[in-house]
């Protein structure tokens, strides 16, 4: 009695033909798609903090018009401890208590 094969005569599928590729050369299979992955995400994320820069410098730029504007003329140095003085050596004679009106108390 003949004994029959499995698989028909000359068909193989798609992926048979991949799996042997793949044992033959593991790196194209593998490493390329790998490493092509691992550059194209770098330079996405380069995209991503040139974002976070341009951001941040923006800012600055911002602080720099404030200059330019020269609202730091004049301006004394801040001392914690001078602050501190100052604010004890303040009468509690210069306040004066203000009623405020409760959302109770609104005219209707």
């Amino acid at each position: 009695m003949v004994k029959f094969e499995n698989k028909p005569y000359g068909q193989t599928s798609a992926f048979d033909a991949l799996a042997t590729q793949a044992r033959k050369r593991p790196f194209l299979y593998f490493g390329l798609p790998f490493l092509t992955i691992m550059v194209a995400g770098s330079f996405g994320l380069s995209q991503l903090t040139q974002t976070k820069f341009d951001h941040r410098d923006r800012k600055h730029r911002k602080v720099e018009k404030e200059e330019a504007l020269g609202m730091d003329k004049n301006r004394r140095t801040l001392s914690l401890q001078e602050e501190y003085f100052r604010l004890q050596s303040k009468t509690d004679d210069e306040w004066e208590q203000v009623r405020i009106t409760r959302p109770s108390e609104y005219k209707k």
